[in-house]
């Protein structure tokens, strides 16, 4: 029996090994499609919102299919916020964190792809020095002390199922960069979106506090009109003492308010990157934003590719589909191919000549045959691992389409809630002015005044919140859209 590989044998390993590198193993990986929707809601939101007079009371109108600029808050005119937003997306740390996930998953990618693709090559030398019994030399009891010099050239490749494994493995750590990147863009939609309601929010309380400042001072002034009253006995005792706790409980809501304001201001500076209290951080009202007229919708079947969420759960869909692969191959046989190349001598400048050359040239096939069935277990814990990220996707898009739904009826609802407060503060007004005038007259007691003061209190708060709600429900859809990331590098329209 010869010890030789034949030709022929040798031709019929690499065609089995071409061939079985050509086949991916585990299941091919597809992007989900997106869910058959005509719109969000089987109720869909009118064409336009209502309109009322004042700030904040423009129609907004839905565009379907129009694009989301990638600088979305530009669109509510308010320069201090563009400013704010970018120097936030710079120093955050959320987002730099992100920066850096997003860095580490490219250069494991590089690392990994390194150690699988290519062979692993090294170089080698050194000396030993040792002696040697007079035994091995047929001398009993005499002996040698030598120094052996040697340098080679190590190479080994491993193939993981004749490179199918591998191939799994990197589409893999390919998928983990993705979903790395739009956890970044993820960040960025997130702290823009936070940072742009969080100003609005902080004008939102400033609004209240001043409305609420308001009536304290024309509270106070009818106190003194009051204490005059008394003086002259055209008023009771008992109608000042209503006055005065009138205006005390108006007061007693300006702590509330003003740490209200206090922790809104401190989220604000916490989202720019920045300690409490930093005076680079500007401050907002209501009338430094304009309220968007022209909202854009996306499709439904856009949605799934434009929100960074739903995109890194496609990407670790993908992923765990690969690792299918990974956990398949790994049943397959295993082949490591090694050689060597150097020289050996007992002296360091005679190690490279030409007689003293060693070489080997190695490879190993290992087959798994029995493990206890863990490789087995390890494929359907990746099938497991793979159906749930299944149900992850699918449960992010549900949300998705949620948050679009919710963002839509809430403007809608926020415009005719504006309307409604509008008109509530313009005529609880009349009524105060009414009240006060007839009060002088003595057609009507401290009590209706005292009814009509505390309406105005009400609906003027409320105005505030109510045109801060539309400020706020419009950042939300932008980011319920995805945010337009997309888009960047164009101007804003």
């Amino acid at each position: 029996m010869s010890g030789r590989f034949s030709p022929g044998g040798l031709s019929l390993l690499l065609v089995a090994m071409a061939a079985l590198g050509g086949c991916a193993l585990g299941p091919d990986f597809h992007h989900p499609d997106a869910p058959p929707a005509a719109s969000y809601d089987t109720d869909p939101a009118q064409p336009a919102t209502v309109a009322t007079s004042g700030p904040g009371g423009a129609a907004q109108q839905f565009v379907a299919g129009q694009d989301i600029p990638a600088q979305w808050w530009t669109l509510f005119h308010c320069q201090a916020l563009d400013q704010l937003i970018q120097q936030a997306l710079v120093n955050s740390p959320t987002v730099q964190a992100a920066q850096a996930a997003l860095r580490q998953s490219r250069q494991t990618m590089v690392g990994e792809e390194g150690s699988v693709l290519y062979p692993t090559v090294s170089a080698q030398a050194g000396v030993n020095r040792e002696r040697i019994s007079g035994i091995q030399l047929g001398q009993p009891g005499g002996g040698e002390d030598l120094s052996l010099y040697n340098a080679s050239v190590n190479v080994s490749y491993n193939i993981s199922a004749f490179g199918a494994g591998a191939r799994r493995e990197l589409e893999s750590l390919q998928a983990q960069i993705d979903y790395q990147s739009f956890q970044l863009r993820a960040a960025d939609l997130a702290l823009s979106a936070n940072l742009t309601t969080a100003a609005i929010q902080e004008a939102s309380l400033k609004a209240q506090l001043d409305a609420t400042q308001s009536i304290i001072t024309d509270l106070q002034k009818q106190l003194d009109v009051a204490k005059n009253q008394l003086d002259i006995g055209a008023i009771s005792r008992s109608a000042l003492l209503a006055q005065q706790t009138q205006l005390a409980q108006t007061i007693a809501t300006l702590p509330p308010l003003q740490q209200a304001l206090d922790k809104a201001r401190h989220q604000l500076t916490l989202l720019a990157g920045k300690l409490p209290g930093d005076p680079s951080v500007p401050e907002f009202s209501l009338s430094d934003f304009t309220l968007p007229e022209q909202l854009p919708v996306s499709l439904p079947s856009q949605l799934v590719r434009q929100r960074p969420d739903i995109l890194a759960a496609d990407a670790q869909l993908h992923a765990a589909s690969a690792n299918v692969g990974v956990a398949t191959a790994a049943q397959y046989p295993q082949i490591s191919l090694s050689a060597s190349y150097g020289g050996e001598a007992l002296s360091a400048g005679k190690v490279l000549n030409a007689g003293n050359t060693v070489w080997s040239l190695g490879a190993d096939v290992l087959q798994p045959i029995f493990n206890g069935g863990a490789l087995r277990a390890q494929k359907r814990a990746a099938i497991a691992a793979y159906d749930q990220a299944n149900a992850q996707y699918r449960e992010t898009v549900l949300l998705a389409f949620a948050n679009v739904a919710d963002s839509l009826r809430a403007l809608d609802t926020d415009a005719r809630s504006l309307q409604a407060q509008t008109d509530a503060a313009g005529s609880s007004k009349d009524a105060l002015d009414i009240s006060r005038q007839q009060l002088q007259s003595g057609s009507i007691s401290y009590l209706t005044l005292l009814d009509a003061e505390r309406q105005y209190q009400q609906t003027s708060v409320a105005l505030a919140q109510a045109q801060a709600a539309r400020y706020a429900d419009t950042a939300a859809l932008f980011q319920a859209m995805g945010g337009g990331w997309w888009n960047e590098g164009k101007a804003a329209r």
